[in-house]
């Protein structure tokens, strides 16, 4: 009989504008290295219908492109999850990229630790002129409790410890929360904030993701910033987690977790 190989699914959402680094992120995907018994699926959902993202999609079995009405990121990525085949989700923006052996070592710790719901990993911005700026407030490596991530975000000007960007999460997981929030952005902190509201999560200190910098990015625009929306952003953010909280669910706790 032939071995059913477990599956990561790489969830992507684009919009036009960025299309053109599609090819840098599969790059960087196709070039991990899983362990046995384990392969990726690769889903592209385009935030909006255009000839724009098409041609820099790969060829390749492995991917899987899909179109539809905008919505922002957060719907473009839960609707991909109807085409999510495995196990675990992992977040890879259109215009970043993932670090050699970001996978297996997200793969390495939900094995060790069955219980965990979610991880994260170091980030360095990928700028221009080709350099590196990393983050100089990173945790220790190891478990996120319930809650951290949250008074962490609170205390620091609604910055998180560790970066949505990098997100690994178990799908039934993602599912019962109901993906990412519908917000015109910081839809994936407040996935991040849901998370570690209802189960433990783990940083990984050896770097997972070159967050590209570029004038095109979403987080570059002007009304990113807008005052009145983030507050409202961050309200609704914030609400959700501790709504979560006080509902007292939690994923089932089934190991203990090494310092």
């Amino acid at each position: 009989m032939t071995a059913v190989r477990q599956r990561i699914v790489v969830i992507t959402a684009v919009h036009a504008p960025a299309a053109h680094h599609l090819p840098d992120a599969y790059r960087s995907l196709n070039e991990q290295q899983l362990p046995d018994g384990w392969d990726w699926q690769w889903v592209i959902q385009e935030d909006g219908e255009t000839d724009k993202v098409s041609p820099c999609v790969p060829d390749d079995p492995r991917v899987s492109f899909e179109q539809g009405r905008r919505g922002g990121p957060g719907v473009a990525r839960t609707i991909g999850l109807a085409r999510a085949d495995g196990e675990f989700v992992k977040v890879l923006d259109s215009d970043d990229m993932l670090a050699p052996g970001a996978l297996a070592r997200d793969l390495a710790v939900f094995s060790k630790h069955p219980s965990l719901g979610w991880t994260t990993s170091r980030v360095l911005d990928a700028l221009p002129d080709g350099s590196t700026v990393g983050f100089d407030q990173d945790p220790s490596e190891g478990p996120i409790e319930r809650g951290a991530v949250l008074d962490h975000w609170r205390a620091h000007d609604f910055r998180a410890q560790v970066h949505p960007a990098t997100l690994c999460v178990r799908r039934d997981l993602l599912l019962a929360l109901g993906g990412w929030m519908a917000l015109p952005a910081s839809e994936d902190t407040g996935l991040l904030l849901a998370l570690n509201a209802v189960s433990r999560g783990w940083f990984t200190r050896e770097v997972g993701l070159l967050y590209r910098k570029w004038p095109g990015q979403a987080t570059s625009q002007a009304a990113h910033v807008n005052k009145d929306e983030r507050e409202a952003r961050m309200a609704v953010v914030e609400a959700r987690a501790r709504a979560l909280t006080g509902l007292g669910w939690s994923l089932p706790v089934t190991d203990e977790l090494a310092p």
